[in-house]
């Protein structure tokens, strides 16, 4: 079959999430959050064979792919379709606690090159992006409704575009002659909205844009918190965790939830006691973000911006989370 993703800083996780010695020396478990393509999950069940995998999509369509070629592991290999942040909320209640979970943010070249949903602006495709079909809004529904302030606003804060007010407004004037249906006509209102110079920079200018509006669609940072407190709750306790993010936004709520657990105390200075347990909940494996090597940036590209954190997993963290005091917010 044909595969279009390269998974990003493979053999990175492949170390960091290995399941030899205590506790995973026997039927070792791990959830691919984000199963994709399988590609992840191929290499781990490929090098570890005392290892079993769960995998999570919320496209179908991707997942089918998935499930072709993982077909060769067929005893060790299992799928849910779905959104991960449902899935941990809702954990099934006969199934064991996880030793690995990894959670890989990017979105699949798939999607780019063969969904046909307006991901990239290379191809003239719907504008639609949603990772999941049967979800509500599109792109176009977005780009054709949202107030110019609102648009400018989510431009801004999901992918820090500098001109965002530009790219808006220019949105909003060319909706009056019709709506905006296409990627490509979404790409040269932008291309066309902001200043010569900057349409002649490294990336193309609508970039940002079209990941303003993915992110949007598909609720991403919205639903990263709650995936995050909910895979942690469900870890085996010396288990481990990998996210790997692909921007600033992202790996900022990463950095912070993962620094709160291994923290002692994070209860505000205004509590009279301790309520959070007093004791750090993780170890932090990744001092600092794991990024790819020279080599893996020569081959693939869109590892350029991926970053990897890995925490092991020490006590229960449900009583921050109810407190709502694990710091996963923006």
């Amino acid at each position: 079959m044909e595969v279009v993703h390269t998974p990003v800083l493979l053999e990175e996780c492949l170390k960091y999430l290995s399941p030899l010695g205590e506790p995973y020396e026997k039927n070792a478990f791990m959830i691919d959050s984000t199963l994709g393509e399988g590609g992840h999950s191929y290499a781990f069940l490929e090098r570890y064979p005392n290892l079993s995998v769960l995998g999570l999509d919320a496209d179908p369509s991707i997942q089918e792919k998935a499930r072709e070629r993982l077909s060769v592991f067929s005893g060790r290999m299992r799928f849910y379709n779905g959104w991960f942040t449902d899935f941990y909320r809702n954990y099934p209640e006969d199934m064991p606690m996880p030793h690995l979970i990894l959670f890989d943010l990017g979105i699949s070249t798939y999607h780019y090159e063969k969904s046909g949903r307006g991901f990239s602006f290379l191809r003239d495709e719907r504008l639609d992006m949603r990772l999941d079909p049967e979800s509500s809004k599109t792109a176009a529904d977005l780009v054709n409704t949202l107030k110019e302030k609102e648009l400018a606003d989510m431009i801004y804060l999901y992918a820090q575009e500098k001109f965002s007010r530009k790219i808006a407004s220019a949105i909003v004037r060319a909706r009056e002659s019709g709506k905006i249906f296409s990627s490509k006509a979404l790409a040269e209102i932008i291309y066309e909205a902001v200043p010569p110079k900057y349409r002649h920079e490294k990336i193309h200018p609508a970039t940002r844009t079209f990941q303003a509006l993915r992110i949007a669609v598909n609720s991403e940072l919205k639903n990263l918190p709650a995936a995050l407190t909910g895979a942690f709750d469900v870890l085996e306790t010396g288990g481990k965790m990998g996210v790997i993010t692909f921007h600033s936004l992202e790996d900022r709520i990463v950095k912070n939830y993962f620094r709160n657990l291994a923290k002692e105390c994070v209860c505000p200075s205004e509590y009279p006691s301790c309520v959070c347990g007093g004791k750090p909940c993780a170890e932090i494996l990744t001092k600092k973000p794991v990024c790819a090597s020279e080599k893996e940036l020569e081959l693939n590209s869109p590892s350029r911006s991926a970053k990897l954190r890995v925490i092991r997993k020490s006590a229960d963290a449900k009583a921050r989370h109810k407190m709502g005091i694990a710091g996963v917010g923006l």
